[in-house]
């Protein structure tokens, strides 16, 4: 007897670029300040954040970077439960049927592990899963260079981008977007740029 099992049916990757500002360089030590998001398709649709701190931890090279100031938001940012609320009801919103959300990020495991413990510590799990695609790692496969060749600056300039990142979350993840589309065009052409 022949039985004709149906197969399950793949997702369809929807790309969101994310990019996150810090305290410093651990979600258990220090706090997510900002989330900034868009989608790769159409970085006009896009997501920015800024949330209360939850230590009082600060790392002054994060912060040298950013200039994002904790005293200012534990008064104006958002607390982290409904910020990440806000950020996963975004990505439900704008991701289309029969698709999946994929969090795309220019060093990415560093952004995907704080989104991923805010997620899980307020949320209870995270709408992205348990992976991201790292913008560097890509690159690194799709033209066989090493780590050395593959900085964010390095990376840029292959694509004809040569404005620096402000470290502004919102600002970066649409950057990410940008040169994440450039790849994946490169990528299905088979062509260098």
């Amino acid at each position: 007897m022949h039985t004709d099992l149906a197969q399950p049916r793949q997702s369809l990757p929807f790309y969101i670029s994310v990019d996150v500002e810090t305290a410093g360089p651990s979600p258990s030590n220090y706090s997510l300040l900002s989330i900034g998001a868009c989608s790769v398709d159409d970085p006009s649709v896009s997501f920015y954040i800024e949330l209360k701190p939850i230590h009082s931890n600060i790392s002054p090279e994060a912060i040298k970077v950013h200039g994002l100031d904790l005293d200012t938001l534990a008064t104006t940012g958002i607390p982290p439960r409904t910020a990440m609320k806000r950020f996963r009801d975004w990505i439900v919103n704008i991701t289309p049927p029969d698709h999946k959300p994929v969090f795309i990020g220019f060093n990415a495991p560093f952004d995907w592990m704080f989104v991923n413990d805010y997620f899980h510590r307020y949320l209870g799990s995270n709408p992205f899963g348990h992976a991201a695609i790292d913008i560097r790692s890509y690159y690194m496969g799709l033209r066989k260079v090493t780590s050395g060749q593959a900085s964010m600056k390095q990376i840029a300039q292959q694509y004809g981008n040569h404005d620096p990142l402000t470290h502004n979350a919102m600002d970066d993840a649409i950057y990410q977007a940008r040169l994440f589309t450039a790849m994946l065009q490169e990528s299905l052409s088979s062509q260098p740029i």
